[in-house]
This record gives C-alpha cells, structure tokens and sequence, in this order.
C-alpha cells in the first residue's frame, strides 16, 4: 500500500525539477517529502517519471499500456493479449478533425472485439493523462487539446486524476493491501 500512498519521493535537483518540486538543490538523491497538491500529483509509485515512461510510446502517452500496467501490477489481472488484426488507433478524429486520445480510443472502441479489451484499460489509464510522455505534468495532450483525466468503472464508480485513481486502488474495508485489491476487483470486472 505504501507503494501507491507515499507521501515522498527520492529525487536530486534534476529530477525535482522535473517533477516540479521546489527547494531540491544538489546531485545526491534524498527523501523528499510531499504534501498537497505536491502529494497528489507525485506521491506514490503512480506519479513517477519512470513508470509513466515505460507505459508511454516514445512520441506519446498511452493510456493502454497505463492502465494495462495497474490491471497487471497493481491489480494482478492482466488483460488477454489482443488479436493478431487490431487495428491501428485512428490518428483523427471521426470527421478528420484533431481529436484527444480519450476521443480517438472511443472510436477505436466502437468495435466490439476492441471494446473487450479496453473497457477494463482505458479508464485507469486515462487517470495518467496530466502526466506526459516523460512523466511531467500538463494540462493540455496532443493538439493542445485539454485533457480530460476522468476514469469510469463498469459499475458506475467514477474517478479523477492520479489521485482519484490512487484513492480508488487504497479504498476498501478491509486493512490489508489484498483485501484491499479484491474489494476493487469485485468493483470491477475482467474479462
């Protein structure tokens, strides 16, 4: 549980800055407390640059390979691997316009062989989506378009932003991460 609800960090002057943490001078890396909005956007495995690196392609993010990383590390359930013949994501939108990935993954969406698939993913990666390609912050994606970091489950329980996901994967009745994991399994259903 402390890996999703730490309220610190290890950076040095570099990393700090590129997280946004102030007052971090120097080359060593130290404990760095976290609090506030500091906290919410950067506290925990969920804010960090390495892991928000890794689930990202190398021009962008993905919400996909996000939200299949908490399915298969946080959750232990991974999705099934997709079909040989999965289409590639529309660089559009439905009418050729510029489009969020939130609104080019809904069209992808749209067949029922990929819906399957994305309908467990997507929501928690779209929780990750004020974090770039690297792992900074942003208001804005691709095209400059706002983005829109609100998540859905299956059974109506909705959630915004890292932290809202982070609250969402801690909140259950029982103590124990396990418990913890399969109040939010029974919540939400994979395929």
């Amino acid at each position: 549980a402390d890996l999703l609800s730490a309220d610190f960090t290890y950076a040095n002057e570099r990393l700090a800055a590129h997280y946004g943490i102030p007052g971090v001078y120097g080359s060593h890396f130290r404990r760095v407390a976290l609090d506030g909005e500091l906290a919410e956007r950067r506290g925990g495995i969920l804010g960090h640059g390495s892991l928000l690196t890794v689930t990202s392609y190398p021009n962008r993010t993905s919400p996909v390979l996000r939200g299949k990383w908490v399915l298969t590390n946080i959750l232990g359930t991974p999705p099934r691997p997709p079909p040989a013949d999965v289409p590639d994501l529309p660089d559009r939108g439905a009418a050729g316009e510029a489009a969020t990935i939130r609104d080019r993954l809904a069209q992808h969406r749209e067949s029922p062989a990929c819906a399957g698939c994305h309908a467990p993913m997507d929501p928690l990666g779209f929780a990750l989506e004020n974090y770039d390609a690297i792992g900074r912050g942003r208001t804005t994606g691709e095209a400059d378009l706002p983005i829109d970091a609100s998540g859905l489950l299956p059974d109506g329980t909705e959630f915004n932003g890292p932290g809202g996901l982070r609250a969402l994967l801690l909140d259950a009745e029982g103590n124990s991460f396990v418990e913890q994991r399969s109040g939010v399994l029974e919540r939400y259903p994979v395929q």
